[in-house]
């Protein structure tokens, strides 16, 4: 189980749109448990496949502090959400970088298990946050991408000044 490189806004891979999970394989769990240890030792709460380079519709989440109650979402999609919420948001693929971002304040969401079973999840509060948030990976975005112009050239500024103290 190797932790994979995790993707750094602004690369342009992170931008890409995931295609749909067509078979759910060896591979695909494979990927999907390399994926939860990467998240898990990063420390993040959700990892979205297309932030490790892999455009396939996959996304792992675990909120609990023991990291025993991982959730898989392969092929997810929001059936319904309603309400507003402003939650803080960092991001594993933005390090160190916080903000503001509005969402739903809850979500239905359709999905397929490891094992290929189809079910159905609704979630509010922070589980889902994280939804929305990885499925906009899925979709090439990254939440700063919510933000101003004059805050997105901001935090690109501090990325960069990141790299180059950690160089």
């Amino acid at each position: 189980m190797p932790l994979l490189p995790i993707l750094h806004y602004p690369d342009e891979r992170l931008h890409r749109v995931a295609k749909p999970v067509d078979t759910i394989n060896d591979e695909i769990r494979c990927l999907v448990e390399d994926m939860a240890q990467t998240m898990y030792a990063a420390p993040g709460v959700g990892l979205a496949a297309i932030q490790v380079n892999v455009p396939l519709q996959i996304i792992v989440i675990d909120l609990s502090d023991t990291h025993d109650q991982l959730l898989t979402l392969i092929n997810p999609e929001i059936l319904e959400s309603r309400g507003e919420s402003d939650c803080e948001e960092g991001c594993l693929s933005v390090p160190g970088i916080y903000e503001k971002i509005q969402r739903a304040a809850w979500v239905k969401v359709q999905a397929k298990n490891l094992d290929g079973a189809r079910f159905e999840l609704e979630a509010d509060g922070l589980l889902a946050v994280c939804i929305q948030h990885e499925l906009d990976h899925l979709q090439g975005k990254v939440f700063v991408e919510y933000l101003s112009a004059l805050k997105q050239r901001r935090i690109l500024a501090k990325l960069k000044k990141q790299q180059r103290r950690a160089m």
